[in-house]
């Protein structure tokens, strides 16, 4: 039995070397346990530090780690797919460096699968203890909507970090689709899920890299990917300011002929076509955030690049 614990890495140099020793650890203990053989795959998503040669250096010491450079920073969910496509395992893990995602779970993860009953073990926060407040309401916000808006249900708090059989693994990679939302693809193939919960843990080392308007676009990218709801509600809001007009137009022709053609103040006019100015920008915005993912969705471009792995530093 082989598991694959699949890591992306951006900028990752100071928390590599104590996951390794974390996950080593782990591996360690479940190889007496569960009998399970390990391999561990870094990806490097474009590191402007020493995260590839660190990857390097462990491979050189540990046979069973692997890695996958890019190019240059493809992003998170690139990283993912790539270190799916590398993983060879029976089970393939994903989960990060910065030791946020507890390797220590995974005994517990497998005897889940084991059982038969699931194939796939994922974690979700029931805490955001140390994140600031405002991006802890904006991201429960998140939860609520696209559960509102799409079919797909995305768990409140759920992790990336998740273990899962080679069935399922396969069918994630069958969605080789270019804008990509793991989150969201993990719950639309489906598959009977176990949810284990756990407190937010800090970094072990280094600085995280998302800020307040990457996981704003990560967000946009969700909802996108999920749900055309907001195309509806596009189409609403047209509807609705037809029949606004409708009954504007109604209602000045009729106190026209009542009352006469009275002086009309310009600064309302002003307002109203403002207003439905910008309605019309936003829905317009709403229909061209499709169209931009339909486009390159068909130029067919590769979700990420490799520059090397640990094959081609072997091979040379």
């Amino acid at each position: 039995m082989l598991i694959s614990l699949v890591v992306p890495s951006y900028n990752e140099e100071e928390a590599l070397p104590l996951f390794y020793k974390e996950a080593a650890r782990v591996a360690a203990e479940m190889e007496k346990s569960h009998g399970a053989a390990f391999e561990f795959i870094f990806v490097d998503d474009g590191s402007k530090d020493k995260t590839l040669a660190v990857a390097r250096r462990l491979h050189a010491e540990d046979a069973r780690v692997r890695y996958v450079s890019f190019s240059r920073n493809f992003g998170k969910e690139a990283a993912i797919y790539a270190g799916l496509q590398a993983a060879r395992g029976d089970y393939v893990a994903t989960l990060d460096a910065d030791l946020q995602d507890p390797p220590a779970l995974l005994p517990q993860m497998l005897d889940a699968l084991l059982t038969g009953d699931y194939d796939c073990a994922a974690t979700r926060r029931t805490t955001r203890k140390g994140e600031p407040p405002v991006r802890s309401w904006f991201a429960r916000k998140f939860y609520q909507i696209i559960n509102k808006l799409g079919d797909t249900e995305i768990v409140d708090g759920a992790r990336d970090y998740r273990l899962m059989s080679r069935k399922m693994v396969n069918a994630v990679l069958a969605m080789a689709e270019y804008n990509r939302f793991s989150k969201g693809i993990f719950s639309w193939v489906g598959f009977e899920t176990k949810w284990f919960d756990y407190e937010n843990i800090e970094r072990v080392a280094g600085q995280t890299k998302w800020n307040f308007w990457s996981l704003f676009k990560y967000s946009i990218e969700g909802i996108v990917g999920f749900s055309t709801a907001p195309l509806v509600l596009a189409a609403g809001a047209g509807v609705l300011f037809c029949v606004a007009a409708f009954i504007g137009i109604v209602f000045v022709a009729v106190r026209a002929l009542l009352f006469g053609d009275p002086t009309s103040g310009w600064p309302s006019m002003v307002c109203i076509m403002l207003l439905c100015s910008g309605v019309q920008l936003f829905c317009l915005g709403i229909v061209g955030e499709y169209l931009a993912k339909t486009y390159l969705e068909v130029k067919h471009r590769p979700v990420y690049i490799a520059k090397e792995t640990e094959a081609d530093r072997d091979q040379g």
